[in-house]
């Protein structure tokens, strides 16, 4: 690791399952979602302060939308959020036939669709229902499709910096995927193997991109995020962090140099969380030496 990569813990609010963060340029501010605790959160580094919205289910992603305001997945419904009024309207709701599954990860294309997957909860500790998660598409004009079926978990996702590659994780496949991307109609195809994760980096989760067209993908139980070479399916780089339940990475700052991380204290028990002080942190990591590319925006 290089010694000019720093690491702090910028939001010390602990979350109990912080995930997807997404910087937000308009705002100046990182936007991002404790889905265990049912809120959406928006942390200011100008003024170092958390605001909140809490939501009546699971809220598993949160995207920029272009007039203003969040697009949204809780429970199994798409919706949009209003900030200031904390008004949430439902756009639809899916898989109502399946009462044990959520949303989890999301993130808007190249095009403004907002792409989002599901999973199902355990119902005891390391006990869920397999393959019963999808991926979907929710495009501008409100319309759905699926694009995947019988996941198990519906992680990290991006974009090939040429729009002609996705990238997807399912997390209890231990492995990043590569699809080939019709940036006009949205559609994916052709799924081959990318990654598949060493034991010591445990599972993966959420996912980002930098301008080099590297993929990051933050290890939950793997204390790590690892930078993946596409092109090559290699790991590049390992930076370690001070807690071990890391869920989700993305770049923001004034030129998007800086590196949010996202952690859970959920999962650990008591034992461990005595010596884990930073569980559920937000971490800042810059002299990485290389920026991100900005949010995309969902097109309504």
């Amino acid at each position: 690791m290089s010694s000019s990569i720093k690491i702090e813990s910028v939001v010390k609010e602990k979350n109990r399952m912080g995930e997807c963060p997404v910087w937000e340029e308009r705002e100046n501010a990182l936007v991002y979602v404790d889905i265990n605790s049912q809120k959406v959160c928006r942390w200011s580094p100008v003024t170092n302060e958390v605001q909140s919205v809490s939501v009546d289910a699971r809220v598993s992603s949160v995207a920029l939308r272009q007039c203003g305001g969040y697009v949204i997945t809780l429970g199994t419904r798409f919706a949009f959020l209003d900030w200031d009024t904390q008004a949430v309207t439902t756009i639809l709701e899916l898989e109502q036939d399946k009462p044990n599954n959520r949303f989890n990860d999301g993130k808007v294309d190249p095009k403004g669709r907002f792409f989002a997957g599901t999973m199902a909860e355990e119902t005891a500790p390391g006990v869920r229902a397999r393959r019963q998660g999808a991926l979907y598409t929710l495009f501008p004009d409100h319309s759905v499709i699926k694009q995947l079926d019988q996941l198990d978990i519906s992680n990290g996702l991006d974009w090939s910096l040429d729009h002609r590659t996705f990238f997807h994780i399912d997390s209890l496949s231990y492995a990043v995927h590569a699809f080939s991307y019709d940036v006009h109609t949205g559609k994916i195809a052709c799924p081959k193997l990318l990654y598949h994760l060493e034991k010591e980096e445990q599972m993966p989760d959420g996912m980002c991109i930098d301008t080099e067209g590297k993929l990051w993908v933050a290890c939950i139980d793997g204390g790590r995020v690892i930078r993946i070479d596409p092109e090559t399916g290699k790991r590049i780089q390992t930076v370690r962090l001070p807690t071990p339940r890391i869920t989700s990475c993305c770049f923001g700052g004034k030129d998007y140099s800086e590196m949010y991380v996202t952690s859970a204290y959920d999962g650990l028990d008591e034992a461990t969380l005595a010596k884990e002080p930073h569980a559920g942190e937000i971490f800042k990591i810059t002299g990485l030496g290389v920026k991100g590319i900005p949010q995309n925006f969902y097109a309504a």
